[in-house]
């Protein structure tokens, strides 16, 4: 049964009669071949028309759409174990999971995770967010399962890029030395490895993972080890047999059984393949080719604009209505400045940088779209280093560039910077090497949740010695403080939200600036009881409302660390509450460098520290959780009203 194509995203809910007779999977598991070929047709469909209606991540779902069939067809899920890695290609194991319906709420405020979620669902064995952790927690798993004598099967699926990670390399190496019976599956996109994939190919995939040439290796290996040397030629032959048409000698001599590569998106070969795997003791390693965005024409040609798409608005009747023209603004009226995303201001910034200073060199790992670093890495070819999912690595690079008199620019995502903190330390602030970090995403991202969210960066930075972190209030305070970052000597990091600013004319110039001095942006008139906001990066709109209705003077202190000592001492003196805001936890943040200042000094003055919560907050849109976390102008508002007499 040939796959159906799409050309455009269902506006309308699909036909699916077979995908809507079923709640869990165990369904699959009686279907014939005709059957899951419909099946995996009629997910496509939904997976379409929903990720049109809510948004989110939509290629690499799309890619495994007959893998996902497959599994739940060959494995007996939930008792065996799915582990899926990126959670990106988990929406058709949700949809075929009793989440059908549901998978219209799915990054909303009160919906489903956008990634696997134990507490959401049986089915998802292990939480993920972050990429390349399944092999890892597969062994896991599978070491347990072998610990209790029980007969699960576990699985790991990784892909979209994650495999090129540390940390999947030192999982694989551990799983084939314990000899765990675990199967791990390559869905390689071309976001990963390989290249060898064609006629012979396939074929020798097809025999290799065949019941009889299984049988006669496990034979053939008893007859052989009574002969000497020969269990040895035979092992090499059948080595050198395999890496002629497949990249099997890596994953073979890590220990694996290596199975492919193969067609992922040819469902009855999947399948068959599976079920004979699934049953084989050891370590066993199927590689799998597939197309990110298969069956939706637009998205298998530009899989990286696709990788997630917002939701799609229905098209409304033109009202019938005589045409006027619009109204002319008045005369007099102020010129709007567009508003500009924070992560196309570092983008401008770093080109503008690298034309005025040649030692600077751009690293991210694997985040070149996400940071806005397209423009450089055209322009900059040679001074452009994208190490893939490995962040570790990332600072590390800069590190020993940094040794060598250059000055490297690390762009990544607050979330991801946690994962490379140890090179922070070590390889970065003890050395005191000049690196720049361009930190995205800081406080609440919005739909990804609570792996996304940059919650704690302003904790975890604040105590490296060393270490100065900026955070702007605008635009325009984001171009100067990267500027200034850059040219400080040593470790600096300048930390910004996503989404846009909120509209502030950006300088051209790359003047830095000042470091830990901040800036009174309105004074109280003194009437009643005198409060200072002293508010740190994002935040700084919301407290601009609250010190209109409340008559406060505001301080945006542009400086988490220095911080500026004499605005702290300087509002104690004049106010008698002093109220900190920021979108990071209270707990280390911000906040706690204001108290520590007062505490070391000997101050006495009342202080509210307000910022998220000690909890790991939803997903949402960022609008709806600072709502939730008290952070927007109206919960700065009740806080302080409460504190006061």
């Amino acid at each position: 049964m040939p796959m159906k194509l799409f050309d455009e995203i269902p506006r309308e809910r699909p036909a699916t009669p077979l995908l809507d007779s079923f709640d869990h999977p165990a369904a699959l598991r009686a279907m014939n071949a005709k059957q899951l070929a419909q099946l995996a047709d009629e997910l496509r469909a939904y997976l379409l028309y929903s990720v049109g209606v809510s948004g989110g991540h939509f290629g690499a779902g799309l890619g495994v759409v007959e893998l996902s069939v497959a599994l739940h067809h060959a494995f007996d899920t939930p008792d065996d174990r799915l582990v899926w890695d990126v959670g990106h290609q988990a929406y058709p194991h949700k949809i075929l999971t009793g989440r059908r319906d549901a998978m219209l709420s799915i990054r909303q405020h009160g919906g489903l995770a956008a990634f696997p979620r134990r507490t959401e669902s049986d089915y998802d064995t292990f939480g993920v967010g972050h990429s390349s952790t399944s092999i890892s927690a597969a062994l896991g798993m599978a070491l347990a399962a072998q610990a209790q004598h029980k007969p699960r099967r576990v699985c790991a699926i990784i892909g979209d890029g994650a495999l090129s990670a540390g940390m999947a390399f030192e999982a694989l190496t551990h799983a084939g030395h314990v000899d765990a019976n675990m199967l791990v599956i390559l869905n390689d996109n071309e976001m990963s490895i390989s290249e060898n994939v064609g006629g012979m190919a396939t074929y020798l995939a097809r025999v290799l993972s065949s019941k009889p040439y299984l049988k006669m290796r496990e034979e053939g290996k008893k007859v052989l080890s009574h002969l000497p040397g020969a269990l040895e030629l035979a092992r090499r032959t059948e080595e050198h047999m395999k890496g002629m048409v497949s990249p099997a000698t890596l994953f073979e001599e890590m220990g694996f059984n290596y199975v492919g590569p193969i067609d992922g998106h040819d469902l009855e070969t999947l399948t068959e393949t599976l079920e004979t795997l699934r049953d084989l003791d050891g370590p066993q390693f199927l590689h799998i080719k597939t197309v990110k965005g298969k069956g939706f024409l637009p998205a298998e040609a530009d899989q990286i604009g696709y990788h997630a798409i917002t939701k799609l608005e229905k098209p409304s009747e033109p009202a019938h209505q005589t045409p006027t023209a619009p109204p002319e603004a008045p005369k007099s009226a102020a010129k709007k400045v567009a508003k500009k995303k924070y992560c196309n201001v570092f983008g401008d910034w770093v080109c503008d940088m690298a034309a005025a200073d040649e030692r600077l060199m751009g690293i991210t790992p694997a985040m070149r779209e996400g940071s806005d670093l397209i423009r450089f890495s055209k322009e900059y070819p040679e001074r452009y280093f994208d190490v893939a999912i490995a962040e570790q690595h990332a600072v590390t690079l800069a590190a020993g560039m940094a040794c060598e008199g250059m000055k490297p620019v690390v762009a990544i995502y607050s979330t991801f910077l946690q994962r490379g903190y140890d090179q922070l330390i070590h390889d970065v602030a003890v050395q005191s090497l000049d690196v720049t970090f361009a930190i995205d995403r800081a406080g609440l991202v919005g739909e990804d949740g609570p792996t996304h969210h940059g919650s704690m960066d302003l904790s975890f930075l604040r105590c490296v010695p060393g270490m100065v972190i900026l955070a702007p209030a605008d635009e325009a305070e984001c171009r100067a403080m990267l500027s200034a970052a850059y040219h400080h000597p040593g470790p600096a990091a300048v930390r910004y939200p996503r989404g846009t600013g909120p509209g502030v004319a950006i300088p051209e110039h790359l003047e830095a600036l000042p470091i830990g001095r901040a800036e009174v942006r309105r004074k109280s008139s003194g009437n009643g009881t005198s409060i200072a906001l002293l508010a740190f990066g994002s935040v700084n709109s919301a407290a601009a409302e609250v010190a209109e209705t409340l008559d406060a003077t505001l301080i945006n202190m542009r400086s988490i660390k220095p911080l500026d000592r004499d605005a702290v001492l300087h509002a104690a003196d004049e106010h008698e509450l002093l109220v900190t805001l920021e979108e990071n936890v209270i707990a280390g943040g911000a906040g706690s460098a204001v108290n520590e200042l007062l505490h070391a000094e000997g101050v006495q003055v009342e202080v509210l520290n307000l910022g998220l919560p000690d909890a790991f907050v939803e997903h949402g849109t960022p609008a709806e959780l600072l709502r939730d976390c008290g952070l927007d102008a109206d919960g700065i508002e009740r806080a302080i009203r409460a504190r006061l007499p």
